[in-house]
């Protein structure tokens, strides 16, 4: 790990000069470690220019300049800059001998100096002697390449020497080095008899930033059986006299390494810094935290704005909640909601996004170092521009893309186009609205709302009005009804009729005035919403954001809030003059009573769902305390913390069936069979095909949800049975059948036939179904091809997805299997061989090895190409190579 750190030191004034000395610099380091010093080849039939020969203006752009310069450590002062002009004086001077041996576009050894003999230790290189120690651990440019090397050591070997047991050279037909030089380079070595130098060359820089992309490894770094191409430390022997000396320290050298990754996190938290001045509430929200908001999945950090836009989402929802409640006394529940909805769908948040310029501050594509360009600096990896847009600067035309395979989302083609999904843009605005919450509370985020243009604002004149409006309610009736749910509650009102709206049904209307607790309940949904998020986001501070949201799922919803109400008897309370509904209560009231309420999980599914009016009592006496308190959101908290108590946590977290066992089915590579049929009840058959095993289960609802749910939840009992799974289900599975009444009776809700698939069998039948013909499958020989193409056959069949077994095997080990057409490890390299077994239902299991690769996911491709020939021969499928 390497920690940096950045201050000010002040101004620092440069003459004619001295600019150009420290521009010329720059422009070498960073082209002939990360680019290229030549543009233009033989093979390209083009003329090899080096590129520090034209006019500045060709790589400095005045719009990104700054300059990364050496320091000498031996002048430190805290006054002044300490900038090492010895080192920069230096790289000035090989570009100036570059510039004098490649005038012409052609190199003129001429200019390098001659020497007519060697003095004893003495190494001759291109402009200079020095003495052989001195040459170890020293950066040194090739004239020929234009690339910079870290010269390790003076070797016994001379240009003379041959290539055998040094380089692969010798295939190429060369016998020397010397011979070498001059058949590819037109070069004339003056002392062949000189001793070679061993150099390092450079490499690409890597992302240092993400923990996900280092464990995964990069490059040569890669050695834990995981990387995809495998990179010899390769040397490189080279004549002394081909060399520049820069004279670079080798710390110096491999701080350039960090510059790509250091100067990308800078630059990135001065745009989080620039968007903070732009929205001008507070600057102590933490930069990072703004960064945190505009950066997506997609980077592949170790943050991203998930968690944050979560968050986000609720803050929104309860600020605009509170601001139509009181501003609108008159509309009621489903108004309040169309009107809610029109402020914060997704659609309206892209518009305000989109209008105050949000997707120029996203972060949406992954940081590649061998992208990043310093100022001075040419790329090599050019990403051509073929975005069906005619002008460079797009601003308000949005442009569907469909199926451009030229168009990757997130990422910038050399003029700087950038497509992104509109939901993004969304997502994006609400992360900041997180991020200000986080940082600064209600009032930073109100203030982000401001600046977007949504009106928010919760004015104190209009919840006094609120509160007077609902004082003048009766309440006397009923007060001792009051009492005793105040008691429970351990609240008292300032207003009584505030808590008695909370408790009425729009079907029980005693008096003259009209009112339910819709409108509360409106309200005290927001409020839930935003304490339990909050809650799980501050609670959980290393749980991902898929597990965050998981987590909210269960704890927000009217299900789990109609438990809460039964469990504390708040139906005992709710005013209402609805037989029907009253007897619905009753029925569920008494399902949980029988499932042992003390035991039961607030976040389960119950087996029958909760009357809505349940979970809307919760949320309405929510909101009545809420404006009760002049919108104190802790004192709600305080009330509402032992009645939602246990809140769900990480461990105790149950999926709904369904998303458990495709969850399970998806890990484990098995396909999941759906059907769903309507009748008087919707019937949902599941069935998943194990290696000799075919479960089937069928389940009822009165949705397809609850039917999947239903035949999930027994599916799931199944495979634990079997040793397949441990499943966090069997407490639900419980619950369904003590609804039926008993195992046989809940079989009995099937006919005849269904019955004798209802528990697993096994069977001695040919995997698959009958097939007239065999399936044509067609291959792509690409990359990943073959890997693609059986993958879907086996989901066609629903047979288990087949499992690879991939080894690196060191060059000692053994040669690489042969078999296949195209083999890309030699032996003196390390490669993968990868196994693959596939497990035919009910039939044979074929395990077959592929030919060596030097990368792990090729040897792939190789042994499920030779998967999808075996089974070609057993007449399965037809092979088309396309």
């Amino acid at each position: 790990m390497v920690k940096a750190s950045v201050s000010p030191c002040g101004l620092l004034e440069l003459d004619v000069q001295q600019m150009e000395q420290v521009k010329l610099f720059q422009a070498l380091i960073f082209n002939g470690l990360f680019g290229k010093l030549f543009t233009g080849s033989k093979s390209s039939n083009s003329s090899r220019e080096f590129i520090l020969n034209k006019d500045d203006n060709l790589i400095w752009n005045n719009a990104n300049m700054y300059l990364l310069l050496p320091m000498d450590p031996t002048l430190e002062s805290h006054d002044s800059f300490c900038i090492n002009w010895r080192v920069i004086d230096e790289a000035a001077t090989a570009v100036r001998l570059m510039r004098k041996i490649h005038s012409d576009g052609k190199m003129n050894l001429l200019a390098i100096l001659d020497f007519d003999q060697i003095y004893g230790d003495l190494i001759h290189l291109a402009n200079t002697s020095c003495e052989v120690h001195t040459l170890r651990n020293v950066a040194v440019l090739a004239v020929h390449t234009g690339k910079i090397y870290t010269a390790l050591h003076v070797t016994d070997l001379s240009a003379n020497s041959t290539f055998d047991g040094v380089s692969s050279k010798k295939e190429s037909g060369f016998k020397t080095f010397t011979e070498y030089f001059e058949k590819k380079y037109d070069i004339v070595l003056r002392h062949p008899s000189q001793p070679l130098l061993v150099l390092k060359p450079s490499h690409n820089p890597h992302n240092l930033l993400s923990s996900k992309i280092r464990d995964e490894g990069y490059g040569e770094n890669k050695n834990d059986g995981t990387t995809d191409v495998i990179k010899v430390n390769n040397r490189v022997h080279m004549p002394p006299e081909l060399l520049i000396p820069l004279n670079l320290p080798e710390d110096i050298l491999r701080a350039f390494y960090l510059f790509p990754s250091l100067m990308y996190r800078m630059e990135t938290l001065m745009l989080a810094s620039q968007l903070r001045s732009e929205i001008a509430y507070d600057s102590n929200i933490s930069s990072f935290l703004i960064l945190e908001a505009i950066t997506t999945l997609r980077c592949s950090e170790d943050f991203s704005m998930e968690r944050l836009e979560l968050l986000g989402d609720s803050v929104l929802k309860y600020a605009v909640s509170c601001h139509l409640f009181l501003k609108f006394p008159d509309k009621h529940e489903g108004q309040l909601s169309s009107s809610r909805i029109d402020i914060i769908s997704n659609a309206a948040l892209h518009r305000l996004g989109i209008k105050h310029k949000i997707q120029g501050y996203i972060r949406d594509a992954a940081f590649d170092p061998r992208r990043w360009l310093a100022p001075g600096q040419r790329t090599n990896r050019p990403f051509h521009c073929k975005c069906p847009v005619d002008y460079e600067v797009v601003t308000k035309d949005i442009h569907v893309i469909d199926e451009k395979p030229t168009i990757k989302i997130g990422q910038a083609c050399d003029k700087g186009h950038r497509w992104m999904c509109s939901k993004t843009i969304s997502d994006c605005v609400e992360a900041i609205i997180g991020a200000y919450y986080v940082g600064g509370g209600l009032r930073a985020a109100v203030a982000v709302l401001r600046w977007l243009g949504v009106d928010a604002e919760i004015e104190e004149e209009l919840i006094m009005q609120t509160i007077l409006s609902a004082s003048m309610k009766t309440y006397v009736p009923k007060i001792d009804l009051v009492e005793a749910l105040e008691a429970k509650l351990g609240y008292a009102f300032s207003v009584k009729g505030l808590l008695l709206e909370a408790l009425t049904h729009p079907s029980h209307q005693e008096s003259e005035e009209r009112y339910s607790y819709e409108r509360l309940e409106f309200l005290g949904d927001a409020a839930l919403d935003i304490l339990l998020t909050w809650h799980l986001f501050s609670s959980h501070k290393d749980t991902d954001e898929g597990e965050l949201t998981d987590l909210r799922s269960a704890s927000v919803n009217n299900e789990n809030f109609a438990k809460v109400a039964v469990k504390h008897k708040l139906h005992h309370f709710l005013q209402q003059s609805s037989g029907i509904l009253l007897d619905q209560i009753t029925e569920y009231a008494n399902s949980l009573e029988n499932s042992s309420m003390d035991e039961i999980n607030l976040s389960s599914d119950a087996p029958l769902r909760g009357p809505k009016v349940l979970g809307d009592i919760v949320e309405s006496i929510a909101g009545a305390i809420l404006i009760d308190t002049k919108l104190d959101l802790d004192v709600v908290r305080g009330v509402f913390k032992p009645l939602l108590s246990p809140i769900v946590t990480p461990e105790n977290l149950e999926l709904p069936p369904f998303r458990e066992l495709l969850e399970w089915c998806n890990k484990n590579g098995y396909f999941l069979g759906i059907k769903c049929t309507d009748g008087d009840k919707i019937q949902a058959i599941l069935d998943v095909q194990l290696e000799d095993v075919l479960v089937i289960r069928r389940g009822f609802g009165k949705n397809k949800k609850d039917a999947k749910a239903h035949a999930a939840s027994m599916l799931l009992k199944d495979l634990e049975e079997k040793g397949f799974i441990i499943s966090k289900n069997a407490i639900r599975t419980e619950q369904f059948q003590k609804q039926c009444g008993s195992e046989n009776s809940c079989y009995n809700m099937f006919d005849a036939m269904d019955t004798q698939v209802l528990t697993p069998f096994w069977g001695n039948e040919s995997a698959g179904p009958v097939l007239d013909k065999p399936v044509h499958v067609a291959v792509k020989t690409s990359k990943g091809g073959p890997r693609v193409a059986l993958y879907e056959f086996c989901k066609k069949l629903q047979w288990p997805a087949p499992k690879f077994d991939s080894v690196k095997v060191l060059p000692s080990s053994a040669c690489p299997p042969s078999g296949g057409s195209s083999v890309k490890a030699t032996p003196t390299q390390e490669f993968f061989a990868s196994t693959i077994t596939l497990h035919m239902p009910n039939s044979d299991v074929i395990s077959l090895t592929g030919d060596g690769f030097a990368d792990k996911k090729s040897s792939q491709d190789s042994a499920a190409l030779l998967m999808l020939h075996e089974l070609q021969r057993r007449g399965r499928l037809q092979v088309q190579e396309i």
